[in-house]
């Protein structure tokens, strides 16, 4: 599919600042036990999180990486490898054996997130967030004092040098036939999650801020009549890993959310 440009949507994001949280609902947060599951956008976003400790210093977190139940005899910000690449049911297996292994019992609030490599054009977003929805909903029944944190799954853009040749006109969005259906499929499984959790659960929403420019619009590209929106090609080398300016900006709102979720237990 050809495309001739990158859009922006008219529609500016505004988003909260991290100065803006209050102090008491930072110390909530030190004082709670946090376990997050991920592969390597996970780690780019930590990255992020100890920019930010280095930045602000009145932000105390634990932030260890361990999936290990003895670490969680007190306050922690826990972070592990979970599961397989392009394998999301191995990841939702894996975040279930983590909180079996011990650190269930122990957790104020735990979320995982998948790559991008997760949900493609042949993936199946509705059967994929069926079965996350069944096992979430078993470990909510089996471990009632977890808050549990729902993620987006993050998007996909043009490598620096494809990017260039999109605003010449000349190539691909990507070079690779496919990016706008991978994405579509993330899409899909975004709207599902979105559709099940935001009204009553905390949604950590990383394709949106993915896709939010820095000037505060939204990139996407048209297939036919629909909007699909990817990864802000500003934020990318690779296309899917982000960029250090990027870690910091995701970050600084998953910690946001993660204060206002520790504030409301």
């Amino acid at each position: 599919m050809l495309l001739k440009t990158i859009k922006t949507d008219t529609q500016k994001i505004i988003l909260p600042s991290i100065e803006d949280v209050p102090d008491e609902h930072w110390e909530k947060l030190g004082e709670k036990k946090v376990f997050f599951g991920h592969q390597s956008v996970g780690y780019n976003i930590i990255d992020g999180i100890i920019n930010i400790l280095d930045e602000y210093k009145h932000i105390k977190l634990n932030l260890v990486e361990t999936d290990e139940p003895a670490k969680f005899d007190r306050p922690i910000f826990a972070h592990s490898r979970i599961g397989k690449n392009t394998e999301p049911a191995s990841k939702i297996k894996s975040f279930i054996n983590v909180m079996d292994s011990g650190v269930g019992g122990k957790l104020d609030i735990a979320f995982f997130k998948f790559c991008y490599v997760d949900i493609m054009r042949d993936s199946e977003p509705q059967k994929i967030f069926g079965i996350y929805s069944a096992a979430i909903d078993d470990l909510k029944k089996r471990y009632p004092r977890i808050r549990f944190m729902h993620v987006t799954a993050p998007l996909c853009s043009a490598p620096v040098g494809a990017e260039r040749k999109i605003k010449e006109n000349i190539k691909l969005l990507i070079g690779v036939p496919g990016l706008l259906d991978d994405n579509v499929n993330r899409h899909l499984y975004n709207r599902l999650l979105n559709e099940t959790y935001s009204e009553t659960e905390p949604v950590f929403d990383l394709a949106l801020l993915e896709s939010v420019n820095p000037d505060g619009f939204r990139s996407y590209a048209r297939k036919g009549s629909e909007k699909v929106f990817f990864l802000s090609p500003q934020y990318t080398n690779d296309g899917g890993h982000l960029k250090q300016e990027c870690r910091k900006r995701i970050a600084e709102q998953l910690l946001i959310i993660l204060a206002e979720t520790a504030n409301k237990l």
